[in-house]
């Protein structure tokens, strides 16, 4: 009997390396898939360190060049966010139309039937939940894939509750990079300097323009408004009797709008862009609008693409271009959208 043949998303980093590792061991025909996205050397070492661990595991391993799509999906959208005042999150695009759209078909390509990554998240009975080890928890960056490839999914890191763990499976089984450390940055942002990368990027240097509290008082000057994102306090380069904060970025007057720590709670918005992974939303809602949020019970009503989700708890923060996330009272993932308005 044939073997059942899985693409596994090869990063070059220990988890999907873990991941390929554990799906050879149990049975299944597995070949390592790269996809190159961006053209620099911290890539071309990722690819190697990738055939490095496929070699050692006597698995194939395939780069796809995909680099002028993801410029034009990725890179261009995280650009022009911030040009907008708006803080985008790129790794929710990337899962979307790369690790989980173009990728999944690339992979049956080449003979696959399912893909697979290191992914920290829960797949059970076709129904995708957080993981198990909450503080690394992926789930959330997963919400915009398409339900349909659900049951096309394999994820060999779901039933693994501590890092140290998976690193040892990459040192018993030989593998180079057992040692490597987590990227924490974005891959596209050198250094995770975003002002600087922004800076390169563009054609045109944005303009400068106030700083004022909300009731109009300039309190300084800023050098352009995609170079603040709400919720900030270091940076602002002015003096006043108590501490303030990024409340809001006023786009049609250039404004950067500061106040207090108690300003910025608020517990309504407005998404667009959805993905429901689910037919019905159940009573009993949850809802995170960042990565490392806390599940907020919530109510959510959605009309032509558009959802609004009523928080019954305060949230600090709710910032434009996040994704808010929705979770039923199993953690199971039920989809998410791009917040487009804090009312």
């Amino acid at each position: 009997m044939d073997k059942i043949k899985v693409g596994v998303g090869m990063s070059g980093g220990v988890d999907s390396s873990a991941a390929a590792y554990l799906l050879k061991m149990q049975g299944y025909e597995v070949i390592g898939i790269t996809m190159k996205l961006i053209d620099n050397e911290k890539t071309d070492i990722s690819i190697k360190d990738a055939k490095d661990v496929c070699d050692t595991l006597g698995i194939k391993h395939f780069v796809i060049d995909l680099k002028n799509e993801f410029k034009n999906i990725v890179i261009n959208n995280f650009i022009e966010s911030y040009k907008k005042g708006i803080t985008p999150n790129p790794c929710c695009v990337c899962n979307k139309y790369f690790k989980f759209g173009l990728f999944y078909e690339e992979a049956k390509k080449l003979g696959c039937e399912y893909i697979s990554t290191g992914h920290y998240a829960y797949i059970d009975n076709n129904k995708l939940y957080r993981g198990k080890v909450l503080e690394k928890d992926q789930s959330y960056f997963l919400w915009g894939i398409n339900k349909n490839i659900i049951n096309k999914i394999i994820l060999p890191l779901q039933d693994y509750t501590d890092k140290e763990m998976v690193r040892e499976i990459a040192r018993k089984a030989g593998l180079s990079v057992n040692s490597k450390k987590d990227s924490q940055e974005v891959c596209f942002v050198p250094n995770d300097d975003y002002k600087s990368f922004l800076n390169d990027n563009l054609d045109v240097l944005p303009k400068g323009g106030d700083i004022c509290l909300k009731d109009g008082t300039v309190l300084g000057k800023h050098n352009g408004l995609m170079y603040y994102t709400v919720g900030q306090r270091k940076g602002l380069n002015i003096s006043y009797k108590e501490p303030l904060y990024v409340i809001k970025l006023d786009t049609v007057n250039n404004k950067v709008i500061v106040g207090s720590n108690e300003e910025l709670f608020g517990r309504e918005l407005i998404a667009g862009d959805i993905n429901l992974l689910v037919d019905v939303i159940p009573d009993k809602v949850y809802a995170k609008v960042r990565s490392r949020g806390l599940l907020k019970p919530c109510t959510v009503f959605i009309n032509d693409n558009k959802m609004k989700v009523k928080l019954l708890e305060d949230e600090r923060a709710i910032t434009l271009g996040q994704s808010v996330v929705l979770y039923d009272e199993d953690n199971r993932l039920l989809g998410g959208g791009i917040i487009e308005e804090v009312i």
